[in-house]
This record gives C-alpha cells, sequence and structure tokens, in this order.
C-alpha cells in the first residue's frame, strides 16, 4: 500500500530553517557529503552525493514518490522551482488562494484551495500507487493532526539554529511514534518513524 510521508532536514533543536530564512547550507550540507551519486530526474540540477546508506535512502524516496503536496509558502519562496520541481512529479500546492500570474512549464502544479485533506487526495489520485510527500512546514502539521500521514522521516543534521522554523510548530494534538528505523548518512541520521 502506498504511503504517505513527511520528510525534512531538521537540526538537532528542531528547525527545518534558521533565522529569516537561513541555515540551509548547514542543513543540506549532508546532501553532498559523499562520494555515491543519487541523481534526481533533473541531475544537471540537482545530483546527491552521499555515502551508500544515504543513497539508498534517497532512491527508495526518489523511485517511491509519486506525487508531492506542498504548502504556498514554499511554492513562494521558490518560486514554484521556477516551473520546473527537482523530482519532475506533480505538485499539489495547499493555498488559500492561487497565485494570478502562475503560468506552469514543466511540472504540472495544483493549487488547492479546499484544505489538506483535499490536496493529499488529489495528489494519491496522481501518483497511483506510488507515495505522496508531504512539505515540509505547516502542510506537515495539518496532515500529521489530521491523521494523513502514515511515515514521517527526519534528516536530522547535528548542528543548531538557535531559532528560525520549527518543524512541527502548532500541533494540536498528541503524537506518540514507536523506536524509528535509523539510517547513519555523513552529517546526517536518518529517522523514518511509522506512524
Amino acid at each position: 500500500m502506498s504511503k504517505v510521508y513527511a520528510q525534512a532536514s531538521v537540526s538537532l533543536d528542531g528547525f527545518i530553517a534558521g533565522p529569516n530564512g537561513t541555515g540551509f547550507d548547514r542543513l543540506f550540507a549532508w546532501c553532498t557529503a559523499g562520494t555515491v551519486e543519487t541523481p534526481t530526474s533533473q541531475p544537471d540540477r540537482l545530483t546527491y552525493r552521499t555515502n551508500a546508506a544515504t543513497a539508498a535512502y534517497l532512491r527508495d524516496l526518489l523511485e517511491g514518490t509519486g506525487a508531492l503536496v506542498i504548502g504556498r509558502r514554499l511554492f513562494d519562496a521558490t518560486n514554484g522551482w521556477n516551473g520546473s520541481h527537482p523530482l519532475g512529479k506533480p505538485v499539489f500546492v495547499v493555498t488559500h488562494e492561487p497565485p494570478t500570474d502562475w503560468v506552469d512549464t514543466d511540472t504540472p502544479y495544483t493549487f488547492v484551495t479546499d484544505g489538506i485533506a483535499s490536496a493529499i487526495a488529489q495528489a494519491q489520485s496522481a501518483a497511483g500507487t506510488l507515495d505522496v510527500g508531504v512539505g515540509p512546514g505547516t502542510t506537515v502539521v495539518q496532515a500529521l493532526d489530521a491523521g494523513l500521514l502514515t511515515e514521517l522521516r527526519l534528516d536530522l543534521v547535528p548542528v543548531t539554529l538557535g531559532s528560525g522554523t520549527p518543524m512541527l510548530e502548532g500541533l494540536t494534538t498528541q503524537h506518540t511514534f514507536a523506536d524509528p528505523r535509523t539510517i547513519a548518512g555523513i552529517g546526517v541520521t536518518h529517522l523514518i518513524y511509522d506512524i
């Protein structure tokens, strides 16, 4: 059965971004810390270089993901990856108001105005038997609180950022997870929690 997962690089103090959107160089240093290459659908734009264990973890995500759900803040911050998401998968953007000036190019973007449950349902339809990735940010919190996630993947990076954007800010319900599966990378420990 396909999964609905959230995956994000997170600092030891729980942030997915530092103050004023900084810290990404530190949070994502693990993506190029090794010698084993894992290309995305756009290898000239994004090819991971990690150890063998992280490469297998990434291949599982890249090959197993059929669609993505993100929030409007991430879409705006990346300018929709200039119309071409590096994973080359359909992207469903949860928003109160779709942009009026967006012109889609390579990646199919769908702007969903009726909430996270609708966005995930539409993404599952598009993904078929493949998994759906959610987040990061508030979309993860919304999906977790709504009981829609089946897996939480944290790429725990041994840095602290002091402040910024917390990974799970705004949760309204309590959650208990079993012990995670762990994968040791270079400069990262991948924690996979089944929900």
